[in-house]
């Protein structure tokens, strides 16, 4: 069992959650692809694919996950 992460933002929240808020938040993946210049977000982009290079490329997550710390978007959680 994993112990409890009150202080983590990002506690809580799956990466497609994270990337689905994002999207919500910033206008869909053309308002995403300018705050973050990632070829996922620009180039024949869908949710399966950006979660697919997001997954395997770890600096790229954390840019993801900054971006959503950045814009306070964990308090959205229901």
């Amino acid at each position: 069992m994993q112990p409890a992460q009150p202080k983590n933002p990002l506690h809580g929240f799956t990466l497609q959650q994270i990337l689905e808020l994002l999207l919500a938040h910033n206008g869909g993946f053309s308002g995403l692809a300018k705050l973050v210049k990632l070829n996922c977000f620009s180039k024949d982009p869908s949710v399966s694919s950006s979660l697919k290079f997001l997954r395997k490329t770890p600096w790229a997550r954390t840019e993801i996950e900054q971006l959503f710390i950045r814009q306070q978007l964990y308090l959205k959680k229901d």
